[in-house]
């Protein structure tokens, strides 16, 4: 059971990287945000792995990586509490948690629903279910680094998630109507639902 990989970052993609270890290279999948934190080509890296296994019946053993423990121990618990999360599932998910795992932790200690959606891009479905899953052990998972939305308007968060529910009612894609809402969205602006749907449309 491999526990780390270090060795010279030979190639990186958005979700896979090279790593060449005393002559042999593996390619791990990674994360947006530990894509972003990578060193240059040719210098060293280390990443702590998990091992999964693709097919029915043992097939293909895929390497999924990470820059820290912390990570990777999340991932691992998504992988392993959240109903029908296999492996790569699990690495959708840490795409979008990595925007600030702090902040994602202490949403779903919270049950904050609300947050889940409008800062990390869940569904509400979704949502519920990862509260649902990992609340009773979310706790037992460290995470370094200070909460970014931390002050965040709750009022704020209602707003937006409920802009974004009035456009996907209106027929677009949730994904395109929370992408936009987002950019719209200023917390320091006293903005009301019905004027941030129509900014919204006019983007869209």
């Amino acid at each position: 059971m491999l526990d780390y990989l270090s060795g010279t970052l030979e190639s990186k993609t958005t979700n896979s990287i090279t790593i060449d270890v005393n002559g042999i290279g593996y390619t791990v999948c990674v994360p947006i945000d530990t894509f972003s934190k990578l060193p240059g080509l040719g210098e060293q890296v280390k990443v702590y792995i998990v091992e999964a296994m693709s097919g029915m019946y043992s097939g293909v053993i895929y390497l999924y990586g990470f820059l820290s423990k912390e990570d990777r121990n999340m991932y691992i618990l998504i992988k392993e509490e959240v109903p029908g999360t296999g492996a790569k599932k699990a690495m959708e998910y840490m795409d979008k948690i990595s925007k600030s795992v702090t902040d994602f932790k202490t949403a779903v200690l919270k049950r904050n629903s609300v947050m889940l959606q409008s800062i990390f891009g869940f569904t509400k479905k979704t949502s519920e279910k990862l509260i649902s899953a990992l609340k009773d052990n979310v706790q037992d998972i460290y995470v370094a680094g200070e909460q970014k939305w931390a002050n965040l308007n709750a009022i704020g968060n209602a707003v937006v998630l409920e802009a974004v529910e009035s456009l996907v009612a209106l027929g677009y894609k949730e994904a395109a109507a929370r992408s936009v809402v987002n950019k719209i969205y200023v917390p320091t602006e006293n903005i009301t639902v019905e004027n941030l749907i129509k900014k919204s449309l006019q983007s869209l």
